[in-house]
């Protein structure tokens, strides 16, 4: 039997490939990062063009790296960033424009029009989602806009939609399968979550024509085959899930009540909350979580922070405070704390609970003592009062009390973060010892299409942590920094 599944992982900042074997360990990896575009303050734009090559470039040095072939592999997983949109010509399969990024602000003034409507409580209804540039609808609709020709081209069949899962599965079998998978499908603002069906209300709403929309397929089901001039070989494509909730499945939180955060570019945090989608209390989104064949779809309460990992990079990259990511906890660590400075990275707005795209960017607190790593580590303490703000919210609305968070991405391998986070939330961090968590959960979702693992259960049985990370800090220090923060927070809100 073929012994190994590829996983396709898409990210916002670099393109990954990786092999699992049966234990859902990994036997090769290959990452390239690609261009970041920002023409105007606000705007993210990726070329699909460029995401694609080093997919494909990526996915193929990740073979060669394993010494395997295309016939060794037992189905190909693909996990993606969110949102982001792409439009592409139907026949030629170019984009006909640069992607816009799912944290591109472009679109607050449209979305701020239809909460004046009174569409909000109609599409939150519906969808489970707020209305909010973040999404993909009002994305789509920008650019049918404001591409020259587009609208025209679109409602006579000529360009096609997809978030970057669907831009894949179409260059991936050449044109013969337009199809997204039910988590993608559930962050577009055009799904009907209890359906799982694209919502002709809301197409209207949007003015967006249905015949540009992907099928909607379940996230674990072989769904068509890569091309063999690809790999080689005619592998299936048997999972597919946006990158939180497969990391969420990688995390085997497959029972009410687990969350997990994933701290890459930005922080996610993820609730299961069972088989049925319901509403939360604390501006939270709820989401598909995964739909395994013909089984009803799991779902998930979710926070998003929209800045994590990506105020390390603003301060590598923009700054110059360090050479290397990595380098920034030596650097925060070589203080005791962050000296009174607290950091608002709301370069792009702010996620939940606030939802606030006019949010910009704060630091605040500064004196003449203050040093580049008293910033470093306001950066870093900004990721966990983020993400605590979102699990605070999140244990509001929970049947059950949270009594774990475990943690994945990049920045999850930072012990001081992790240990501020256990710190400010007064909950343990556990930190699991495969890492690789989003590509896993896509990899284990194919290979339950396949037989690869018979069931969730025999998936649950291979997880383990690496180190957890217990609460130290007093109830009363905690509670000073949080009312801190929150008071830094409202310095940065409604700033734009």
């Amino acid at each position: 039997m073929n012994d190994y599944i590829l996983a396709l992982d898409q990210g916002t900042s670099s393109s990954r490939a990786l092999i699992f074997d049966r234990r859902g360990e990994t036997v090769a990896l290959a990452q390239r990062e690609f261009a970041q575009h920002y023409p105007n303050p606000g705007w993210v734009e990726h070329d699909a063009a460029e995401i694609w090559d080093t997919e494909l470039a990526v996915a193929r040095e990740c073979l060669e790296k394993a010494h395997l072939a295309g016939k060794d592999i037992a189905a190909l997983a693909i996990t993606n960033q969110r949102e982001t949109t792409v439009l592409w010509d139907r026949v030629t399969g170019e984009p006909i424009a640069p992607a816009i990024v799912w944290q591109d602000r472009r679109t607050t003034k449209r979305v701020e029009a239809l909460e004046a409507e009174g569409f909000e409580a109609l599409v939150a209804g519906k969808t489970g989602l707020r209305l909010d540039p973040y999404f993909s609808a009002t994305k789509i609709e920008w650019m049918l806009d404001h591409v020259p020709g587009a609208r025209e081209r679109a409602q006579k069949g000529e360009i096609l939609f997809g978030t970057i899962d669907a831009w894949l599965i179409w260059k991936l079998t050449k044109g013969s399968l337009h199809a997204t998978d039910i988590t993608n499908a559930s962050r577009t603002l055009l799904c009907d979550l209890r359906s799982g069906q694209w919502d002709d209300e809301l197409l209207d709403i949007f003015r967006i024509p249905a015949g540009i929309l992907p099928e909607i397929i379940p996230s674990s089901r072989v769904a068509g085959y890569a091309d063999p001039e690809w790999f080689g070989a005619a592998i299936p494509i048997a999972g597919v899930a946006g990158d939180q909730q497969a990391a969420a499945f990688g995390e085997a939180c497959f029972h009410p009540g687990t969350v997990k955060n994933t701290y890459g570019t930005g922080g996610f945090l993820l609730m299961n909350i069972g088989k049925e989608p319901r509403a939360s209390v604390s501006r939270l989104i709820t989401t598909a979580a995964y739909r395994i064949e013909d089984a009803p779809a799991s779902y998930a309460l979710e926070g998003s922070v929209f800045v994590a990992g990506a105020v390390v990079q603003w301060l590598r990259d923009e700054m110059g405070f360090v050479k290397r990511a990595k380098d920034i906890e030596p650097l925060a660590r070589s203080v005791k704390d962050a000296g009174g400075v607290y950091f608002v990275p709301a370069f792009t707005g702010l996620g939940a609970p606030h939802w606030d795209p006019d949010a910009r960017g704060c630091l605040i607190g500064l004196t003449r003592g203050t040093t580049r790593a008293h910033i470093a580590r306001a950066a870093l303490e900004a990721i966990a009062f983020q993400s605590a703000e979102v699990l605070e919210a999140m244990a509001r609305d929970a049947l059950h009390p949270v009594r774990e968070l475990r943690a994945d991405g990049g920045a999850a391998a930072n012990d001081l973060l992790m240990q501020f986070q256990a710190d400010i939330t007064g909950v343990p961090v556990i930190r699991p010892a495969q890492t690789e968590t989003t590509a896993l959960g896509a990899a284990y979702l194919a290979g339950l299409a396949v037989g690869f693992w018979q069931n969730v259960e025999e998936i649950e049985a291979l997880w383990r942590a690496d180190r957890v990370f217990e609460p130290a800090m007093s109830a009363d220090q905690r509670g000073f920094l949080l009312n801190q923060w929150t008071r830094a927070v409202g310095r940065a809100r409604k700033w734009n």
